[in-house]
């Protein structure tokens, strides 16, 4: 008896433990170092970086001719939030002729994490109650001077 409660007991903790266990992942492109070096401003141009890098995770959407390349590496316990744990982004910037202009590489000093605040979005006009949004157009439809209606104007 007692070595029966003594296996529900070890594999109720490792059930237990295995919910806590730590997930990796990986998010965004595969940067090869060696690759990324090789992208020389006043050599290289949009499809030669193309053919080197590949697709760029996202295009500038104000300056189309910025594109980056992201790479993030993440852990999550259980069910908390995801944290960074390594982040590259390698930014090529062109010139309007397509040829490259400059290569920046950054970090996971540029994560920022956002908390939001409190449980209500402002929004402008008068608050109305819960009931009053759920009746609150009872006897509207078809009145006179709103869409719908029968007034002088429809």
């Amino acid at each position: 008896m007692r070595l029966g409660g003594l296996k529900i007991a070890t594999i109720a903790a490792a059930v237990l433990l295995a919910g806590c266990a730590q997930f990796r992942s990986h998010k965004g492109v595969v940067i090869d170092p060696q690759l990324a070096a090789g992208v020389q401003p006043g050599v290289d141009n949009k499809d030669s970086v193309e053919k080197a890098l590949g697709r760029p995770s996202f295009v500038g959407q104000f300056t189309p001719n910025d594109w980056y390349y992201v790479s993030r590496d993440v852990n999550q316990v259980a069910f908390r939030n995801p944290r960074v744990s390594k982040q590259d982004v390698v930014i090529v910037r062109f010139d309007q002729k397509g040829n490259v202009s400059s290569v920046s590489h950054t970090g996971k000093e540029l994560v920022m994490n956002v908390e939001p605040t409190g449980k209500k979005t402002p929004t402008l006009g008068r608050k109305r109650s819960f009931f009053e949004e759920l009746f609150g157009n009872i006897g509207t439809v078809g009145a006179p001077g709103l869409p719908g209606g029968s007034g002088p104007n429809q």
